[in-house]
């Protein structure tokens, strides 16, 4: 058995890869949709009762009726994979009360998602998906989902990602040394791993008792994976205590130079479908699957030059002044109005105005998530709505995308966006311990 005092290891090895907006959007939807068609099939509990309390905020029966039979649906055709239906709903009230309290975090300090910006949102999606938003509305209708909880569900996603960047661009700094040991690494060049881990909870200061039990049901669920009575996948799903359980524990691929050099022997050693001997964390046991192996993918990046037009609030006097000049834009380029003349004479200084908004070539999300997650929906020529960014109001034209060898300076660029993600993904899960830990929470379901 592997010990590993560390209180990074559980916020590491608890981060799940944040996917693009767009695609949990659209597979919301569908899983959403699915599921409404599903309630009338099967109720587990009162829709109208409360099932917990959050602070100053509750969580109904319906709400959490409709996010079970999600994920019923998403394992329709595995329904061995899922546990009992008490430990299921145990595990997605606990998946909803941390996205309430994220949600409630964001509003309380500010953070807000305009109806504009929603509806902004929405075209961008219907139009990754080739369709227009009325087409998209009834798809969503035909799948049993009203566009208005989707809306609401979209706009909680939106608050959601914006608290998580809000909260660790302060806190994420990646100094030239460390970028320079990164590169300098030998495992630059090594293989990227599918990682996933299932993880046994223990309180704070475990007793004897408590820390014996932890390890017997490890040692257990081991047994049934070693034995081939289980997948790791559907005993993640059945008996993880971690936020990614309803995931079947998966993590994600990730680099070995992306891992905590404290961890990248013990995932260094370990083959595809590997799976290691229980490894004690602060917040318990954990085993840890080694899914798949594949050779390093970042030989090639792939760049983008675009063309912008960014309207900065604290020039043209506040917020709402810039989001409606930025629409206004809009509209005129999409009458066929030159982007250029319009940089040039609307765009801040601060971004290439002068040459017309031209930002010549880039990696995605080099000037920030918020334009990476639109330049990839883009196809060369398209413009984006209206994105509002850190900076200001931006609007984005795709000009061209190409695949480049990864130079000196690309390398250098990699490994400093690797290590950001790392930083980022500790300080965030830390934060998400902390913001739960601090919580008034009361679960109101029978206990099993």
């Amino acid at each position: 058995m592997h010990v590993i005092n560390s209180d990074n290891f559980l916020e590491w090895f608890m981060s799940v890869s944040f996917k693009s907006l767009a695609l949990n959007a659209m597979l919301l939807s569908l899983c959403l949709g699915n599921a409404a068609k599903a309630q009338n099939a099967e109720a587990t509990m009162a829709v109208d009762g409360i099932v917990a309390i959050v602070d100053e905020d509750v969580i109904l029966g319906s709400e959490l009726e409709r996010a079970v039979n999600n994920v019923k649906t998403q394992y329709a055709k595995q329904t061995s994979q899922l546990p009992p239906d008490a430990i299921l709903e145990k595990q997605v009230l606990e998946r909803l009360i941390l996205q309430r309290l994220q949600v409630n975090r964001a509003k309380e300090i500010g953070i807000r998602v305009s109806d504009a910006e929603l509806n902004q949102t929405v075209q961008s999606i219907a139009g990754s998906n080739k369709m227009t938003v009325e087409q998209f509305q009834q798809r969503l209708s035909q799948e049993g989902l009203l566009y208005e909880d989707y809306l609401d569900s979209l706009r909680d996603e939106l608050l959601q990602q914006r608290l998580r960047q809000s909260y660790v661009q302060s806190r994420v700094q990646v100094s030239e040394n460390e970028v320079d040991q990164l590169v300098a690494s030998k495992q630059a060049s090594g293989p990227e791993v599918l990682l996933a881990n299932i993880l046994v909870a223990m309180p704070e200061s475990p007793t004897p008792d408590q820390i014996a039990t932890a390890k017997r049901k490890i040692d257990g669920v081991r047994e049934l994976i070693s034995k081939g009575e289980m997948t790791f996948k559907a005993a993640a799903i059945r008996y993880s205590d971690a936020q990614n359980a309803l995931d079947g524990g998966v993590i994600g691929w990730r680099t070995l130079d992306s891992i905590p050099p404290q961890f990248t022997t013990l995932i260094a050693g370990m083959k595809a479908g590997d799976v290691s001997e229980p490894v004690r964390g602060p917040a318990g046991y954990q085993l840890i699957q080694v899914a798949e192996v594949r050779d390093a993918q970042n030989n090639v990046v792939d760049e983008y030059r675009a063309q912008a037009i960014l309207i900065d609030p604290t020039v043209v006097g506040g917020n709402e002044v810039a989001r409606q000049r930025a629409e206004e834009i809009h509209g005129r380029i999409a009458k066929g109005e030159d982007m250029a003349k319009l940089a040039k004479e609307f765009s801040s200084k601060d971004l290439n105005a002068d040459t017309g908004g031209v930002l010549d070539w880039f990696t995605q999300n080099q000037w920030g998530a918020q334009v990476g997650n639109q330049i990839v929906l883009l196809k060369d020529g398209e413009v984006s709505p209206v994105i509002n960014s850190e900076a200001g109001y931006l609007i984005i034209k795709r000009l061209g995308k190409r695949s480049q060898d990864a130079n000196a300076d690309n390398k250098r660029r990699q490994a400093r966006e690797t290590i950001g993600q790392r930083k980022a993904e500790e300080e965030y899960e830390r934060f998400l311990r902390q913001l739960r830990s601090e919580a008034f929470v009361e679960s109101r379901l029978a206990q099993s």
